[in-house]
């Protein structure tokens, strides 16, 4: 079944490009907001929730302080992906993080629901 591509969008208080870039992109920033335990190994990340689930994604593409793109590999489809990405406004002087990501039609309200959960984690621990 061909999954939906969801985008959302967050404006956050962030006035550090370091902090917010640390929080999407690497283990432990990672850890504070998105999963229990993180463990890479630069392509291939593996994600930790409780002491049962694992899943393992794969990097596929980054640029440092813009975005990163990871595939799990265990979806079927290879060109389902999910992106984090962090954009600057000028004008207001505020990051907007924008998050891509498909689920199946009957899955979008609670994958949208849980990254509005994860994105209030992550305005938590990061003070934004």
């Amino acid at each position: 079944m061909k999954k939906e591509k969801i985008h959302l969008e967050y404006l956050l208080n962030a006035t550090s490009k370091n902090i917010l870039w640390a929080a999407i992109s690497t283990p432990t920033g990672l850890e504070d907001w998105f999963a229990d335990k993180v463990v890479s190994d630069d392509k291939i990340v593996e994600f930790h929730w409780g002491k049962t689930e694992q899943r393992n994604a794969e990097i596929i593409a980054i640029r440092s302080f813009s975005f990163i793109r990871f595939r799990w590999q265990d979806d079927e489809n290879e060109r389902d992906y999910f992106e984090i990405k962090m954009t600057y406004n000028e004008l207001t002087s505020d990051y907007v993080l924008e998050i891509t990501d498909f689920a199946e039609a009957d899955e979008v309200a609670d994958m949208k629901e849980l990254w509005e959960s994860q994105v209030a984690k992550l305005r938590r621990t990061c003070g934004f």
